[in-house]
């Protein structure tokens, strides 16, 4: 007998259709060759089709048109540098060059890249220009957006095929983070705010993988501690936020000490994600059995069942990264803070000034289900 066709839950109920769907996208994979992840190739062209199952309007349908294919676009060209850290940089499209914060973001980009990460920003003119100038043409990204009276790409990155221009915000703001393994902010204005709230949300409620967020201010500046002085008396001590929340960023007025603590973050941590209820954080190198001892005892509150174990790769990671060490635990999944906590205290493992291998540096992000 023929083998049956693969059961899928989500179809059309359609007879007809649904097996062309998956004809389709098999035609597909013949002709450009198999991809991992085909099923979810397959649930696309099906909610596709169910949008003209749903009449939906045509405004909608550009919209989703539009964001489909800026996302797209977006993982192609980010695609071969995946290999690579990068840096997003936040901050005023309209701080002039004589400005003290834009010659800080300029030192900012310089200092990165040359440990090996690249840099991206919105591509338009200010702190970005500054970044994207620090960083140079070859190592940096613009993810642009097309307002009506800003802002056209900086000279740096005009006409580079790594300057990405997008429709919405939120497609941008999607592949800011999801390409990002760090976030640098300086002075800016709504924009600055929004994404820099933005990024700490993500962290905050474990809908992105932990990063280091840094707000970075002139010399001697008060624009990023007046800031702060906010969130601790307005939000954490009116009990808005978690009382360790403002763990989750640091604040520097000094572009080396800024870089010092983005590369101070993966001195030992690598990269984390789920398997089913466990949280696996992929090492450098593993913690001696005393140092084990010392973390379930000192962060106890954070498992929401058993201990915080030593392990290898597991089987469900597939070939990620094989030869990392790695802790799994049963995470909470609500003290965020506290988590960065306990990767500080790993990080605090390698020595002081130790340069992390260049071994597969990319981040394999896979949302908690």
């Amino acid at each position: 007998m023929p083998p049956r066709p693969p059961v899928h839950r989500y179809h059309l109920d359609h007879p007809e259709l649904d097996p062309l769907v998956d004809e389709l996208v098999a035609k597909a994979q013949a002709a450009f060759g198999p991809i991992d992840g085909a099923d979810f190739v397959r649930e696309i062209v099906l909610s596709a089709i169910r949008l003209v199952r749903d009449k939906t309007p045509r405004g909608d349908l550009k919209l989703i048109n539009s964001a489909i294919k800026e996302l797209r676009h977006a993982f192609h060209v980010f695609a071969p540098f995946e290999q690579v850290r990068k840096v997003a940089v936040f901050g005023s499209a309209r701080t002039p060059p004589e400005h003290p914060a834009w010659k800080q973001a300029h030192e900012f980009a310089e200092r990165i890249t040359r440990a090996g990460w690249m840099v991206i920003t919105g591509g338009g003119d200010g702190i970005m220009g500054a970044a994207q100038g620090g960083a140079g043409r070859e190592k940096s990204f613009g993810v642009n957006i097309r307002l009506p009276f800003e802002q056209l790409a900086n000279r740096v990155i005009a006409g580079d095929r790594k300057l990405i221009n997008f429709r919405y915000f939120f497609t941008r703001k999607l592949m800011f983070i999801r390409q990002s393994h760090a976030v640098a902010l300086f002075p800016g204005g709504f924009g600055t705010h929004d994404e820099g709230f933005e990024a700490l949300t993500l962290i905050q409620t474990g809908k992105s993988e932990l990063l280091p967020v840094v707000f970075v201010d002139e010399p001697g500046g008060s624009y990023w501690r007046d800031w702060n002085a906010y969130i601790e008396t307005h939000l954490r001590d009116r009990g808005l936020v978690g009382p360790d929340d403002t763990r989750l960023y640091r604040i520097a007025d000094d572009a080396e000490a800024a870089v010092r603590e983005i590369l101070r973050f993966y001195a030992n941590y690598h990269s984390s994600r789920y398997v089913g209820d466990l949280l696996v954080v992929r090492l450098r190198l593993a913690p001696t059995p005393a140092q084990l001892d010392a973390i379930n005892r000192d962060f106890a509150d954070l498992v929401a069942g058993g201990a915080i174990e030593a392990t290898g790769a597991l089987e469900e990671e597939g070939d990620a990264f094989p030869s990392l060490p790695r802790l799994k635990l049963r995470f909470n999944r609500r003290d965020t803070a506290r988590l960065r906590a306990l990767i500080d205290r790993l990080n605090g493992f390698v020595p002081e000034g130790s340069t992390p291998a260049d071994d597969a540096s990319s981040h394999e992000v896979i949302p908690a289900p």
